[in-house]
């Protein structure tokens, strides 16, 4: 059965490798996690005066270089002045040359949202009339070439290294103690240790070029190194540096102090430290994603980054804990089997994290979408849709798992008597003491003639021992460890010869070579623990494309956020179609007070735009469109270019969900910043802005 079953389960496993692989390399360059909601002068505008400044909205706050705003002239020459800045809220600007001529000018912007994604882009406007231009902004996108191919495979990398690392030390701990002294368990689990830290230190190099021009070349550019390190995402990646130092502390006493500790009570107490210490650490590690990433920036980012931690926790308890589990079945010696014991406490630590994951994820998937279309009409919904299906997988291969552990049966050792009574009966009698009975303690000890007459389906444990023996004797064991041995008087001769100790060795190392081979071929008999292998292996491959889903999802843009972006422009561009055609002015902008019935869509409307009198109305609706009140709503007009305001209004309350002001009073034209003040309750309350052209 293994030799039939298991390459087809491995061949399983090598599609949703290369499944895997395939996701990563499609998944396109990470979206931009702030989205530009409005300009001035807009997308393709007209003016027919040259701007003094140009200016960009954005969704979230951003952080800018010198260079993260520039504006070209018709022949490719930056004519902006001066370092951008932030003038107010989510808007940002830089000043122009004075006097420029007519023409087509081109804005091109580079930053880096407060999630820490670079957002680029470029649009047009003309001063007087529009002309050809040659301003050339391509290459302005960082993240689609090779180097934002390996800041991607490096995240991922990382990822898969913190679930190893600190997923196999909690199997180790919590579930297989004596796996502390295994050696394959101890290589999976520092080889997480070493991917995620050669992936910390690729990011923390990669980080500037990332970024900035995206050039392979600048990636060992100090200047860049020292301005990645002042930085949000930088003191998160050295941060994970110094913790994975006391990682490798943590791992150094598991492997070392704590596997040649004898006494109980000092095992007790060591796991107990060991269990707080590596608790400590791990949290302080996945609080490194989680304080430069998503749950850091939006709504209710307080209770998310804990959340983001427990949930980094339980995904590396699960799979992590899967892969040690994995290795062990598949690696661990024969005479230090996992037994079922381990395996059935595992199958608790994963339901465990299984309930913290629904829990965590559920609330991550409310705060990133926001709504229930947000699912279907963003990439961001339809990557959670895709790892909600995988882990419903995952879970029901899970469940199979757990009908073999209940089934799993100990793994039997020879007993070392038997072991010398074999040996001693020479090449002639290979199997005294074993009958079928004896080899195989589950089976029926009948002896009736037609039964033992019978063919077997598989060969008895007896046989095993025989095909054992006769391997070692002549050099073709099952891993063709044991090579090819000497002449059979001839080794009676020189064992009969206490003068020779090599000799000795020589068969007392092939005693212990036959005694594994014979031991791994009886566990590996065991139906049980073969569909234990089976089950886990493809849990294992389902994991990794889980895992490649989960980075991609990380890289995209927010659900909550694309629809907002996607609002704020659609009204950005009814404003502008509204001024054109009949002078007044329309400004839809959303908010979010955070708290309950939090959510809308105020509306000003200013006619005629113009330099004095003015009528205005505010309007405020629900998501859906339906009109609500608020406790209170104020407006402020402020120029600040002249230095004139804020100049506050308060409307008078005529409706439900609309407002009113006669006489609002514009002094001169330019383009006011427009500040309305909403309160949804008497403790939630937020204040959006928007830039228009008055007069």
């Amino acid at each position: 059965m293994t030799q039939t079953i298991a390459p087809r389960v491995r061949t399983v496993v090598l599609l949703l490798l290369a499944a895997a692989c395939a996701l990563l390399a499609g998944a396109g360059p990470a979206s931009a996690h702030a989205a530009v909601t409005g300009s001035d002068p807009g997308q393709g505008a007209v003016v027919q005066e040259a701007p003094a400044r140009i200016s960009l909205t954005f969704s979230e706050q951003v952080a800018l270089s010198d260079d993260s705003l520039r504006v070209l002239d018709p022949e490719g020459k930056r004519v902006d002045s001066g370092e951008p800045s932030n003038v107010s809220g989510t808007t940002y600007a830089v000043r122009l040359q004075p006097d420029l001529p007519d023409g087509t000018y081109t804005v091109a912007y580079q930053v880096v949202s407060a999630d820490s994604h670079p957002v680029t882009g470029a649009y047009t406007f003309s001063i007087g009339a529009p002309s050809k231009t040659s301003a050339a902004v391509s290459g302005q996108t960082t993240d689609d070439g090779i180097v934002g191919w390996l800041y991607g495979i490096g995240r991922y990398v990382s990822y898969a290294g913190f679930i190893v690392m600190a997923g196999g030390a909690a199997f180790v701990l919590a579930c297989w103690q004596r796996g502390s002294g295994v050696r394959p368990v101890q290589r999976f689990v520092v080889s997480g240790w070493l991917a995620l830290t050669a992936a910390t230190l690729a990011l923390l190099l990669l980080r500037g070029s990332f970024t900035g021009s995206g050039k392979v070349a600048d990636v060992f550019d100090l200047s860049l190194l020292g301005q990645v390190l002042q930085t949000k995402t930088g003191a998160a990646l050295v941060s994970r540096l110094l913790l994975l130092a006391a990682a490798a502390l943590f791992i150094a006493v598991l492997f070392g102090a704590y596997d040649n500790r004898e006494d109980a009570q000092e095992k007790r107490d060591l796991t107990f430290g060991l269990a707080i210490g590596g608790i400590v650490v791990a949290a302080g590690i996945a609080a490194s994603w989680a304080m430069s990433e998503h749950a850091s920036v939006g709504l209710q980012a307080g209770i998310a980054m804990p959340v983001d931690i427990v949930h980094l926790l339980a995904v590396a308890a699960w799979l992590g804990g899967l892969g040690a589990l994995l290795v062990a079945l598949y690696r661990a010696p024969a005479d230090a089997p996992v037994d079922s014991t381990a395996v059935r406490r595992f199958s608790a630590v994963a339901f465990g994290s299984v309930l913290a994951l629904v829990a965590t994820g559920t609330y991550q998937s409310w705060r990133q979408l926001g709504s229930w279309s947000a699912f279907t009409d963003t990439r961001y919904g339809q990557l959670l849709l895709a790892k909600i299906a995988l882990v419903v997988v995952l879970v029901g291969v899970a469940w199979i798992s757990r009908r073999w552990t209940g089934r799993l049966a100990q793994t039997v050792a020879v007993p070392a008597e038997r072991e010398k009574e074999r040996v001693g009966a020479g090449a002639g009698a290979p199997a005294v003491g074993h009958t079928e009975a004896d080899a195989k303690p589950d089976t029926d000890t009948d002896t009736d003639a037609d039964t033992a007459a019978a063919p077997a389906p598989a060969p008895a444990p007896a046989e095993i021992d025989a095909d054992a023996d006769a391997a070692a004797r002549h050099g073709s064991g099952p891993d063709d460890e044991l090579g090819t041995a000497p002449d059979l008087d001839s080794d009676k001769q020189r064992a009969a010869d206490p003068a020779d100790p090599e000799r000795a060795a020589q068969l007392a190392r092939q005693r212990a070579a036959r005694d594994a081979a014979r031991q791994k071929r009886l566990r590996d008999a065991d139906p049980d623990r073969f569909g234990l292998r089976r089950s886990v292996l493809a849990e294992a491959g389902i994991a990794v494309v889980l895992l490649a889903v989960t980075t991609v999802l990380t890289q995209t843009e927010p659900g909550r956020t694309e629809q907002e972006a996607k609002a704020a422009t659609s009204a950005a561009a009814a404003a502008q179609a509204d001024t054109g055609a009949s002078g007044a002015l329309t400004l839809d902008m959303p908010f979010d007070t955070g708290g309950e019935d939090g959510k809308g869509v105020v509306t000003i409307d200013l006619d005629p735009a113009r330099v004095g009198d003015n009528e205005m109305h505010v309007y405020v609706e629900r998501p859906n469109g339906r009109a609500f009140d608020i406790p209170e709503v104020k407006v402020d007009f402020t120029l600040e270019a002249k230095d004139i305001g804020p100049l506050p209004v308060a409307p008078d309350h005529i409706a439900t969900g609309h407002w009113s002001a006669n006489g609002v009073q514009i002094p001169m034209a330019g383009d006011w910043k427009i500040a309305v003040t909403v309160r949804t309750s008497d403790i939630d309350e937020v204040t959006v802005t928007k830039n228009a052209q008055i007069g």
